[in-house]
């Protein structure tokens, strides 16, 4: 079993719930829900012209591959009704998987650590609640020194955590 975490996200309906039932979507035996971070309502990033999401990071165990744990996400999604249309857009869900284990993986479908994560006050605020000392393994700076240094972006606790 490797150690991961997963980013989620929503802006569209009861954005709680659908959070809520993204877990127990994505918990079976072959991906585990450890911990949840509490929920943070964000402000979006690039399409500023929409509702506010809820935002949350799951830290799991998986024996799946990274591609086979990419084909599950991506069927959640699609089970939540979401529809890649328009870039930055609205979301019933979102689903990122932000670290494989301590894997860099560069491919045209799947880059680990997530591309942007460090760039994103709704990832790392999340994410330095579950795993502070938890160390890029590009930078090798920690969850913790990355969300201090980021500049803007609104983010604020609205849950203490949500239900695996």
């Amino acid at each position: 079993m490797k150690k991961i975490y997963l980013g989620l996200g929503s802006n569209v309906g009861d954005r709680r719930a659908t959070l809520d039932r993204g877990l127990e979507a994505l918990n079976t035996p072959d991906l585990r829900i450890l911990r949840v971070s509490p929920i943070y309502e964000t402000e979006p990033q690039g399409l500023r012209e929409q509702e506010w999401f809820l935002n949350l990071v799951a830290e799991a165990e998986t024996s799946l591959f990274p591609r086979q744990l990419l084909q599950r996400i991506r069927r959640v999604e699609r089970e939540f009704g979401r529809k890649r249309t328009v870039a930055n857009g609205p979301r019933t869900l979102d689903i990122d998987i932000l670290f494989f284990a301590r894997s860099i993986i560069q491919s045209a479908d799947l880059q680990v650590p997530h591309p942007r994560y460090s760039e994103r006050r709704f990832v790392l605020a999340p994410m330095a609640d579950l795993a502070p000392d938890w160390r890029d393994p590009q930078s090798g700076r920690s969850m913790r020194a990355l969300l201090d240094d980021l500049q803007g972006q609104k983010v604020r606790r609205v849950e203490t955590t949500s239900t695996p």
